[in-house]
């Protein structure tokens, strides 16, 4: 879909993302993923106080989910620092210099508080001697720093930085970038659980564009196989959220 008075195509914008600058290239993956980074923080704040301390089942597939979320996020994060921002630190001014560095730099301070999260979800999964409830107490307060902060982080990007990837980025360097930065390394595995994960709480008429436009591999990534084992981790990490 395009916008036929700047032939620049028309942004995604889905509930909780802060803006859509426009531009030439399309952003829709990157507000995709900005959409599941932020509905996945709120269902594990809502799921950790409410989960028992000795529901050790429940525990490892939190664990596991919250592994899956790291991983994604992680790759997403890996992607930006090696190839976004050094291509447009090479043309931005002083000003656009700032926002680019503070994207790294709220990227460095995100890393450390999911670890303490992973290792907080893990301990709980292996039933710790220490007192559970401390220990399920203190993981809520880290996945609340979380949610603030990579929350801030995002609203940060769409509001900032973005506009300075439309400003300088074709099309062309976008898929370049993509290409180079982003694909390598992502295997089958990855994709069966990254699109049902990425499609999941979007709003229908949003998921019927996005898979039209993608393709038959895409739905064929989303089909019945992919989808249902997701569907089981969910409900079973899950089990306790509002």
């Amino acid at each position: 879909m395009t916008n036929t008075k700047t032939d620049h195509p028309e942004q995604l914008k889905l509930p909780g993302q802060a803006a859509a600058p426009g531009g030439p290239v399309d952003m829709k993956v990157m507000y995709l993923m900005h959409h599941a980074f932020r509905r996945d923080l709120r269902k594990f704040a809502e799921a950790v106080p409410r989960t028992p301390v000795d529901d050790r089942a429940t525990w490892v597939a939190l664990a596991e989910r919250w592994e899956r979320f790291s991983e994604i996020l992680h790759h997403h994060h890996s992607g930006e620092d090696a190839g976004i921002w050094p291509f447009l630190l090479e043309r931005a001014d002083e000003s656009e210099r700032e926002t680019l560095l503070a994207m790294e730099a709220e990227h460095e301070k995100i890393d450390p508080l999911l670890q303490r999260a992973s290792d907080g979800f893990a301990q709980l999964a292996a039933g710790a001697d220490r007192p559970r409830d401390e220990l399920r107490a203190a993981l809520a307060v880290r996945l609340a720093e979380a949610q603030q902060l990579l929350g801030d982080h995002l609203r940060h990007e769409e509001t900032e930085a973005i506009v300075i990837i439309q400003r300088y980025l074709t099309p062309e360097d976008w898929e370049r970038i993509d290409e180079e930065y982003f694909k390598p390394g992502v295997s089958i595995g990855f994709l069966l659980y990254a699109v049902p994960w990425m499609a999941e709480e979007l709003p229908r008429p949003v998921l019927d564009e996005v898979l039209a436009e993608a393709g038959l591999p895409m739905r064929v990534m989303k089909g019945l196989g992919s989808r249902l084992k997701f569907r089981r981790l969910e409900s079973k990490a899950f089990k306790y959220a509002a």
